[in-house]
């Protein structure tokens, strides 16, 4: 069998006294839409955080890529694109230059993908726009353009639906299945939102207070 593109070994985080994450096992097999699903305060962020290696595990292993985070987290992040909360950009410069400027740090061929990353997720009209005139879901698009850059294996977005309207909810679930079925990226996505997730994920992963409780394909959990 194929190595997972993710994988969690009894991974806990703690906070003082707090476990934010407590002993969670999980397996993302790559090419799938991974649904991280749990209430606020869950320990979901937490999580993302430690596979980007923002923040470091208590105790547990984790391995992206095949790679171990974070002793090897520069190795395992090579093509890993992470939204984490809302993306932040600078205001007054165009989407476009925001993505010139960040694909400067990328090097290799990420200032030639600008262009068709714009394109990708449907900015092309407002590239050069500031981006204090985005609304929340175009800087929600810009920041999965900024994740495409590096031609992401697997992308990691937390709550990238939080603040859509309806009409935004959509796109951005035609967006994600898109990067699944027809590019064969993988994504591990996290929200609150039981019907949003089912629509969008191939498997579904719910935690409770940092433990994970339940987790199988969408059909086996609505069965």
């Amino acid at each position: 069998m194929a190595e997972p593109i993710i994988s969690l070994d009894r991974v806990s985080k703690h906070f003082g006294s707090k476990a934010a994450v407590s002993d969670v096992t999980f397996e993302v097999k790559a090419g799938r839409c991974v649904g991280w699903l749990g209430p606020n305060g869950s320990g979901k962020t937490t999580l993302i955080r430690c596979m980007l290696g923002l923040a470091r595990a208590t105790q547990g292993t984790i391995h992206v890529r095949g790679h171990e985070v974070p002793r090897d987290v520069r190795a395992a992040l090579t093509r890993v694109g992470g939204i984490v909360e809302e993306p932040r950009f600078y205001p007054y410069l165009s989407g476009r230059r925001n993505l010139e400027v960040f694909a400067r740090f990328c090097g290799g061929d990420a200032h030639a993908r600008v262009t068709r990353s714009l394109e990708r997720v449907d900015l092309s009209a407002r590239a050069d726009s500031p981006v204090k005139q985005y609304s929340l879901g175009m800087r929600q698009r810009l920041g999965v353009a900024r994740c495409l850059l590096t031609d992401p294996e697997l992308l990691i977005l937390d709550e990238p639906s939080n603040g859509l309207d309806p009409a935004g909810m959509a796109e951005f679930r035609v967006m994600i299945r898109s990067f699944v079925e027809e590019e064969g990226r993988t994504v591990f996505v996290s929200s609150h939102l039981l019907d949003e997730v089912q629509k969008i994920a191939d498997d579904i992963a719910i935690v409770q207070a940092g433990k994970l409780v339940l987790h199988g394909s969408v059909d086996e959990l609505v069965a």
